[in-house]
């Protein structure tokens, strides 16, 4: 009976120790403000109680931290600022999360020469942000030559955000790995498709409604409308100064090509599961025909290979552009609000992509499908702090991060209106004349490259601040993408084979197909640089992208 009493004394004391154990080490409240943990007590009950997962608590660290991070300047925040720490979002997250990020910004202009001079010395910062599938060799390689971590662990125990956000985004989620499995970086995560259709054909719609036209829809409406530009003095200055196309490089029209059922563009895109190259298929010699009688005819611009962009610009508002490719933001926005003071009639109108012999109006800009655009933030593998910058960069991926660096400081740069985030007029009518591009981006940065899910009401509200740039995005969604190749990761020696044999095949490329538009040789000479493009070994490139698209798509 003793032996029995004292054995129920014991459990019970087990049990109030655990529960005071529990108690203690769950102890942690909500700030009521952040909207995410702020840690009370030096235990953490997730370490033993959640698989091992640690929650983000702020602040991440106790004691100051300097993180060095090399990341290109945008340009919107260069305009008025000199680093991203002048930027109100990174001021507030360092004040949350302990951390002082040190911003390492190459010259603008020398971004991959300074990123390949770091790699080259293996002295590379804790975090790295850049394009990692243009990186020689590609990301296995950076991993494998122990220039950058694999992630995976650091990120199964230190970044629940970002995971939840990586697991939850269904089949783009093959595009932020590699084939076999490894997480190598952070990635700027395009999920929602509208935030992935940012640029296509902006036409003058006020020289359609003059002239009678109809919006083209097909590559010969395309024809009689720049015919008619040509031809019809739609500026009414009496000069035959139009310019019905207008572009600073060839690749511009190159996105025309989908009309034929090719991606000349891209020049790589799939028919049905295979691996097909532009320049090789029987309809871009039709594709470039049809580029080489515009030009002959004045319906391109006769300097388009020496036109700057301040040029392009100059053209454009001084009102002899009839049509280019372009952004939703950068172009359309910026032209139309240039130009609201000085022409009042001048109004842009983005055009859909046009149908001709393919019969379809496919979209030759894989950008379209792409859930990422290829760069992220790495970890260099000399980082001592792999915990603390996994947790910075899951930040990110909160609720309140994804806030700060989408809209920035509540009640100065936005305010909640019908529970949603809105941009005040500090950022949509700034009082200091800065554009909308650069007025945002002083308090945050929703369209700019850093690891964050681009946020589509944000992008609505910034980048489709006019009805025409709505209506635009409409129109170029509404193409066919089922030639787009999706972001691919070669393997090392699949890296480093393909960039030397489209190194020489691209040079190569641009100037034969050049020389054929301005009439400077004939089209009989095709089937010769196709030859010779074979001789440079774009079979084989071909076979190596068919590879890498098989085991993309054989990815979990």
């Amino acid at each position: 009976m003793k032996k029995s009493v004292r054995f129920l004394a014991l459990i019970i004391s087990v049990l109030l120790l655990f529960s005071t154990i529990t108690g203690c080490s769950g102890s942690q409240k909500d700030d009521g403000k952040t909207g995410i943990k702020t840690e009370k007590s030096a235990s953490n009950s997730a370490e033993s109680g959640n698989g091992g997962v640690e929650p983000l608590t702020m602040p991440i660290t106790k004691e100051k931290l300097d993180l060095t991070f090399f990341i290109a300047l945008d340009a919107k925040v260069g305009a008025t600022m000199k680093t991203f720490n002048e930027i109100a979002a990174f001021k507030e997250m360092e004040k949350i999360s302990g951390i002082h990020i040190v911003f390492q910004h190459p010259p603008i202009g020398q971004e991959q020469e300074q990123f390949n001079l770091m790699l080259a010395s293996q002295n590379l910062p804790d975090i790295i942000y850049t394009t990692w599938l243009n990186v020689p060799g590609g990301p296995a390689k950076a991993i494998e030559d122990n220039s950058i971590l694999k992630l995976n662990d650091a990120v199964n125990k230190y970044a629940p955000n970002f995971k939840k956000d990586l697991d939850g985004s269904g089949e783009s989620r093959k595009q932020f790995i590699l084939d076999d499995g490894s997480i190598f970086m952070f990635p700027m995560m395009w999920l929602d498709p509208l935030v992935r259709v940012t640029q296509g054909l902006n036409i003058r719609k006020d020289w359609l409604d003059k002239l009678g036209l109809n919006m083209p829809a097909t590559i010969d409406d395309w024809y009689t409308v720049l015919k008619a530009f040509k031809e019809k003095d739609p500026n009414g200055n009496g000069s035959a100064d139009e310019i019905p196309f207008a572009t600073t490089k060839v690749s511009d029209f190159k996105q025309l090509s989908g009309a034929w059922g090719i991606d000349a563009y891209d020049g790589f895109y799939q028919d049905k599961g295979k691996i097909k190259y532009s320049v090789l298929e029987p309809k871009y010699k039709d594709y470039l025909a049809t580029m080489a009688k515009w030009y002959k005819e004045g319906l391109i611009d006769p300097e388009y290979m020496s036109v700057d962009s301040k040029n392009f610009d100059a053209k454009i508002t001084g009102n002899k552009v009839g049509a280019f490719v372009g952004s939703v933001s950068g172009n359309m926005g910026r032209y139309m609000n240039l130009m609201a003071p000085k022409d009042p009639k001048f109004q842009l109108a983005g055009v859909p992509w046009p149908s001709g012999d393919a019969g379809k109006p496919y979209v030759a800009y894989a950008g379209n499908i792409k859930a990422t655009p290829g760069h992220g933030a790495a970890l260099g593998a000399k980082n001592k702090h792999v915990k603390e910058s996994v947790k910075w960069l899951d930040y990110f991926h909160t609720d309140e991060g994804h806030n700060l660096f989408t809209y920035g400081i509540q009640g100065e740069s936005y305010v909640m209106k019908d529970g949603k985030p809105t941009f005040t007029d500090k950022v949509l009518k700034s009082p200091e004349g800065l554009s909308i591009d650069q007025a945002v981006s002083k308090y945050c940065l929703p369209h700019a490259p850093i690891p964050i899910v681009r946020d589509p009401e944000a992008f609505k509200q910034i980048q489709l601040a006019l009805p025409v740039q709505k209506e635009a995005v409409t129109a170029w969604g509404k193409a066919d993408t089922s030639l787009l190749i999706p972001t691919l990761t070669p393997t090392r020696d699949e890296s480093s084979r393909i960039a030397a044999i489209m190194n020489e095949v691209t040079t190569y490329e641009n100037e034969f197909t050049t020389k054929i538009i301005m009439g400077a040789e004939p089209m009989s000479n095709f089937e010769k640089h196709v030859n010779n493009i074979k001789g440079m070994g774009i079979d084989e490139a071909v076979k190596i992208m068919q590879a890498a698209y098989d085991r993309f798509n054989a990815r979990k």
